[in-house]
This record gives structure tokens, C-alpha cells and sequence, in this order.
């Protein structure tokens, strides 16, 4: 079964079951937020996250935020905003928002659904969609593949924290759904837009848990090579229990 959901195309992936900061400043998204909020108090404020291949429309909140330049406009490379976006996405909830004194928003959300992106109306003031949801599905051997997969990220944090020059946190705990850490891992890596995507796509957990137990096995080799590396942005999307 489909619905219609305004769509906010990000530079970035967001996953079930993670939160994401955002900072709204681009006039049809303010639009967006504001239709949202003025919504009744029971209403569901939902909009559909999707990664865009080129260009930027919003940024996740980061303490240095100046003021937004002009940014890049969505479908200019093809004309057509649907080429310009990955056809699978996230559904976000509206945590928090907060309406800044230059009427920017500042939004706290969570990830809840992944769904495929079936068609794009680019009639109103900003994009909507009809979406259709994803199953979730364990797949084959997801439960030790997980286990698997939380030592192999183990050894990466400490391989990038040692690459980085930056001290380790204690010993964090890591949830034991074989899906939850399967979203946290892929959120929690600094991996590239595609890859990120790539790993949202994943038909089921137990492909995405095979998918990032390569990776993060080819990256830490990588990094015990490195001495040191150029600070990388971390993904500031973190993990929310419920």
C-alpha cells in the first residue's frame, strides 16, 4: 500500500531507528516544517528522507554553523528530481523543532520506515511522493553475522580513533538486535554517501551485516597502514532505543 508524504532530499542516508539533527534554512523546506507544525497535536508529522547523488539542499546541524550560502539546486545535472535522488529512503519523524529568530528551523528526527520512492509531484511549493514501504526481513544466519560484525567494528573504531589521533571512548554497549546494529553500524561508519545508501538498499539484515562485515574488515586494514589521517566529519546521526 502507497501514501504521499512530502520528501526532504538530504546529503546524507538516514536509517531506522537512528536520530538526525537537522537545520532547515532553504525557503520550500521551511515551508515544508512549517505545514508540518501546523498540523493538530495528534497528527503525525512525517516526511520521506532521501539521499540526493549531486548537490546539496540541507545540512545536518554541526556547532560551526554561519549562515547558509546558496546551495545547490536539485535535479539542475538531469531536469528531473527523481533522477537526482536514490529511489530508497527512510520515513522521518518529527521529534523536536525549534524556529530560530532568522527563521530557520532546527529539527530533531527520527528515523522509523525505509520505503521505495514511486513517483515525484513537483507541482506544490515543495517535492512530495508516493511511497511505498519496505519489509524489514532478517535473512539467513543474521544472528551470527551480528556477533561477527560487532567485533569487526570494535577493531575499526580503535583503528580509526589511532588513525585520527583521537583518544577511545570506553567500551560503549551495542544493541543485540542483529537489525538495530545493522543501522547503527552503517550510521556509525564513515562511510561515502553511496555506500551508506548502498547499505539502506541491503534486501535484508543478514546481506547488510555480510555487506558491512566486508567493509569494515577492508577498512581497518586500511587503517592499521595509516599513521595518521585527515580529521573526517563523523556521521552526527546516533542511535535512538525506541
Amino acid at each position: 500500500m502507497t501514501e504521499r508524504l512530502p520528501l526532504f532530499p538530504l546529503n546524507t542516508v538516514l536509517y531506522p531507528g537512528l536520530v538526525l539533527p537537522l537545520n532547515v534554512f532553504e525557503e520550500r523546506y521551511r515551508r515544508l516544517v512549517a505545514d508540518l507544525l501546523e498540523q493538530p497535536e495528534d497528527a503525525p508529522r512525517r516526511f520521506g528522507v532521501l539521499a540526493i547523488k549531486d548537490g546539496r539542499e540541507v545540512s545536518p546541524v554541526r556547532p560551526d554553523d554561519g549562515p547558509a550560502g546558496p546551495l545547490d539546486r536539485l535535479g539542475t545535472a538531469t531536469g528531473d528530481p527523481l533522477e537526482a535522488m536514490y529511489h530508497i529512503g527512510c520515513v522521518a519523524d518529527v521529534s523536536s523543532a525549534q524556529k530560530r529568530p532568522d527563521d530557520r528551523y532546527e529539527l530533531l528526527v527520527t528515523g522509523t520506515t525505509r520505503f521505495w520512492l514511486r513517483s515525484v509531484d513537483t507541482s506544490g511549493p515543495y517535492l512530495t511522493g508516493e511511497i511505498e514501504p519496505i519489509e524489514e526481513r532478517p535473512g539467513e544466519g543474521s544472528g551470527a553475522l551480528a556477533a561477527e560484525v560487532e567485533r569487526a567494528f570494535r577493531i575499526y573504531q580503535k583503528r580509526l580513533a589511532g588513525a585520527r589521533e583521537a583518544s577511545t571512548v570506553g567500551r560503549q554497549q551495542l544493541p543485540d538486535d542483529p537489525q538495530v546494529l545493522s543501522y547503527l553500524v552503517a550510521a556509525a561508519s564513515v562511510f561515502e554517501v553511496p555506500v551508506k545508501q548502498r547499505l539502506l538498499a541491503c534486501p535484508d539484515t543478514a546481506q547488510r551485516l555480510r555487506t558491512e562485515l566486508d567493509l569494515l574488515r577492508r577498512e581497518s586494514s586500511v587503517l592499521s597502514w595509516l599513521p595518521s589521517l585527515p580529521a573526517v566529519d563523523l556521521t552526527r546521526q546516533s542511535f535512538s532505543p525506541n
